[in-house]
């Protein structure tokens, strides 16, 4: 007489509960991956070139770039 009378008025709350723990995981998850990729993101950034400046002969050749 017991189980049957409790499953429905706790189905609610167990899948809410799932839902969490899996939403939980998933955050742990992708804060490991970006805590490994983060730093090697953040190194190849190159700063664009301005198409509104001419490239000139000096700026190709130039060692110490800005």
């Amino acid at each position: 007489m017991g189980i049957h009378y409790d499953y429905k008025s706790t189905k609610g709350n167990k899948l809410m509960e799932k839902q969490a723990k899996r939403e939980k995981k998933l955050a742990e998850k992708k804060a490991k991956r970006l805590a490994k990729e983060g730093p090697k993101n953040q190194e190849n950034k190159t700063p664009a070139l301005d198409p509104n400046k001419p490239i000139s002969l000096d700026f190709l050749t130039n060692p110490n770039k800005e």
